[in-house]
C-alpha cells in the first residue's frame, strides 16, 4: 500500500501568463504557494487483475482503458500499470471548482504513488512535468501550469515559463520572521460556489493576443511581488495582490461576478492590502492579504463567507506510507 499527501496552492499573483499559448512566445511567470491542505492518494494491490477506482464515483474495470476517470487512466498508461490494484482520492476541500490546483494535485499525487509502487523515485519536476503531460497533453485541458509545479514542490514558488518550454523554479528562501509573517497576513474565505475552471479558461486562451496588455502586467507583478518578499517586504504582496486582480478580472467575463466583487470591496475597506479569486475566478475561495490589527474587521465584513484556517506548506509531494508484503506461496 502506497499513501501520497500532495498540497493545494493559492495562486498569489501572475496567474494566465502560465498558459502555454501565451508563455511560449512572451514568457510567464506566476508566484504562488503551497498551504497545508491536501489531496492524499491511496494505491493498494490487490489480489485479482482488476482496477478498482474510488472517488466521487466507483468504478470497476478489467482494463485501463475501460476507465472514465480521464487523469487515472492516463497515469496508469504513463507508468505502465494494467492491473491489480485499487486507487483512492480523498482531498481536504472540495474537489472540483475549488481554484486551490485541486485537479493538478490528484495528478501529481497520483503519479507520485503509482511511480512508487512500481518502486521508483521521481523528483519533484519530473513529476509536475508529467502531470502537466497528461492534463495538458494527453487531456487536452485548457489550463496552465503554475499548479502541478505547486504541487510537486511546495513550498512558495516563484515560477518563470518560457520563452518556449523552458520551466524555472525558484523556491523563495525567506527568512523565518518573513515567512512568518506572509503565513499570519494570509486569509481564505469560501464563496460557497465552486464552478469548472475550463470554460473560463477556454475564454481567457481565446482572449490572448487582445489581452496581451494586462498579461504582460500580470508577468511583472508577479515579478515584483517576488521581488518584495526576498527583500522582507510583506506590504508589496498585498499591493500586487489588488493590482493584479484588478487586471485579471478584465481576462474573460467569467471571472468575476456581483458577489465576489462587493466581498474584494469589503475586504479592502476593512483594511485588507490585497483580495483577489484563486485560480481561474469565477467563485471557489477568495483569498484576503491583511495584517494583523485589521484581520477582525475583515472578518466582521465578511462573516457570511466560511473561513478555512491555513499554513503554508514547506514540502510538496510526499510518500506519506509505503508497505510492502511478502507474497506466501
Amino acid at each position: 500500500m502506497i499513501i501520497t499527501q500532495t498540497p493545494l496552492r493559492v495562486g498569489l499573483v501572475g496567474g494566465g501568463t502560465d498558459l502555454p499559448d501565451f508563455y511560449r512566445e512572451h514568457g510567464g511567470r506566476v508566484l504562488n504557494a503551497a498551504i497545508d491542505k491536501y489531496v492524499y492518494v491511496v494505491v493498494k494491490q490487490r489480489f485479482d487483475d482488476d482496477i478498482y477506482v474510488n472517488y466521487s464515483a466507483k468504478e470497476i474495470v478489467s482494463r485501463v482503458e475501460d476507465l472514465e476517470h480521464e487523469l487515472v487512466r492516463e497515469a496508469l498508461h504513463m507508468t505502465g500499470i494494467r492491473g491489480g490494484l485499487e486507487i483512492t482520492t480523498l482531498a481536504d476541500i472540495p474537489s472540483a471548482g475549488s481554484g486551490l490546483g485541486s485537479s493538478s494535485a490528484v495528478t501529481v499525487g497520483l503519479l507520485h504513488a503509482l511511480f512508487a509502487y512500481r518502486g521508483r523515485q521521481v523528483p519533484a519536476e519530473e513529476l509536475a512535468e508529467r502531470a502537466c503531460a497528461i492534463e495538458i497533453d494527453r487531456c487536452r485541458k485548457p489550463i496552465g501550469k503554475q499548479d502541478q509545479y505547486a504541487a510537486a514542490f511546495g513550498g512558495i514558488c516563484d515560477l518563470s515559463f518560457g520563452p518556449g518550454d523552458r520551466v524555472v523554479v525558484d523556491q523563495l528562501a525567506l527568512t523565518p520572521a518573513v515567512r512568518r509573517q506572509v503565513q499570519d497576513e494570509l486569509l481564505l474565505f469560501y464563496t460557497g460556489t465552486t464552478r469548472q475552471a475550463n470554460h473560463i479558461l477556454g475564454e481567457q486562451r481565446a482572449n490572448i493576443a487582445d489581452r496581451l496588455a494586462q498579461l504582460f502586467q500580470l508577468r511583472d507583478l508577479a515579478g515584483e511581488a517576488a521581488a518584495g518578499l526576498r527583500a522582507g517586504d510583506v506590504e508589496a504582496l498585498g499591493v500586487c495582490v489588488n493590482k493584479s486582480w484588478a487586471v485579471k478580472r478584465e481576462l474573460a467575463s467569467g471571472v468575476t461576478s456581483t458577489q465576489i466583487d462587493e466581498a474584494v470591496e469589503a475586504a479592502i475597506g476593512a483594511g485588507a492590502t490585497g483580495a483577489k479569486i484563486t485560480g481561474a475566478g469565477g467563485g471557489g475561495f477568495l483569498l484576503v492579504v491583511c495584517p494583523l490589527e485589521n484581520q477582525r474587521s475583515v472578518r466582521q465584513r465578511l462573516a457570511h463567507m466560511s473561513e478555512l484556517p491555513i499554513k503554508l506548506e514547506p514540502f510538496g509531494s510526499r510518500v506519506i506510507l509505503n508497505v510492502h508484503r511478502d507474497i506466501w506461496s
